[in-house]
């Protein structure tokens, strides 16, 4: 068996971890809200925490309510607006919303940060991620250094998280066997640079919706993935760096280290 420790830096931080969550639909909001209990649970365990901040130019709508975490007097709003003001109100947090789509502008305007978690599920914005993270700029604050990159990623009724080192993480001296750097999504998965995302517009009912995505898809793969990231930070070392997930056969596959 394999083992990979938590960058010793999260582990006793000066400050909250940094995260970038970069999409706030159906998985995304899904996250927010499991990052808001790790946020809380740290926090109890006299860990400084995490300090979210959330992309999304989407704006919600009726076919939003009931598979996203959104409600009928949410129709018309953004969506990272919605969530992160539901979040601080609910936990008392302080956490900060983008209402534009997430860009590699944003780490010569914000900085980066500690952890990226991806809820986009296309291409295109995954590109955009990985060559945001080449052109980042070497020589940062502690809370802009990039380290972990998460990425979630479904269809109708399948779906992968995929945790992955920015760059290589100093391991502990053990007699375990242990290893410093974890695949990113677009490694496991290399074909997806040469993928055309379809643009199957806007749906128009929840009925329609759930044709292309199972109603449960999203929050139990955001569950797994909350999970890996909990054991990462609360545990200090993982064993697997994602998993793969069908509700059609009701299949949790790991992906080992």
């Amino acid at each position: 068996m394999k083992y990979h420790y938590t960058s010793q830096y999260l582990s006793s931080p000066p400050h909250p971890i940094s995260v970038y969550l970069i999409g706030c639909g159906g998985t995304g909001s899904q996250v927010l809200s499991g990052l808001a209990r790790i946020n809380h649970a740290m926090q109890a365990l006299n860990h400084p925490g995490l300090f979210v901040t959330a992309f999304d130019g989407d704006h919600v709508s009726p076919s939003n309510i009931g598979r996203q975490l959104f409600s009928p007097s949410d129709i018309g709003r953004n969506k990272a607006n919605v969530l992160i003001t539901r979040v601080n109100s609910f936990f008392g947090q302080g956490w900060i919303s983008d209402d534009g789509f997430f860009s590699k502008n944003e780490f010569f305007t914000r900085g980066g940060a500690n952890i990226i978690i991806s809820c986009t599920d296309t291409a295109k914005s995954r590109m955009e991620i990985k060559e945001a993270i080449a052109d980042a700029p070497k020589e940062w604050r502690d809370q802009d250094q990039l380290i972990y990159w998460m990425d979630f990623g479904n269809n109708h009724k399948t779906g992968q998280v995929v945790l992955g080192t920015v760059k290589s993480v100093k391991q502990p001296d053990s007699k375990l066997k242990t290893v410093s750097v974890l695949p990113d999504v677009l490694q496991q998965f290399p074909e997806i640079e040469f993928m055309k995302d379809e643009d199957q517009g806007p749906s128009c009912s929840i009925a329609q919706a759930l044709g292309r995505q199972d109603l449960f898809i999203n929050s139990t793969l955001a569950q797994i993935g909350c999970g890996l990231l909990w054991k990462l930070l609360a545990e200090s070392r993982i064993t697997t760096r994602g998993a793969f997930l069908n509700l059609e056969t009701m299949n949790v596959k790991p992906i080992k280290i």
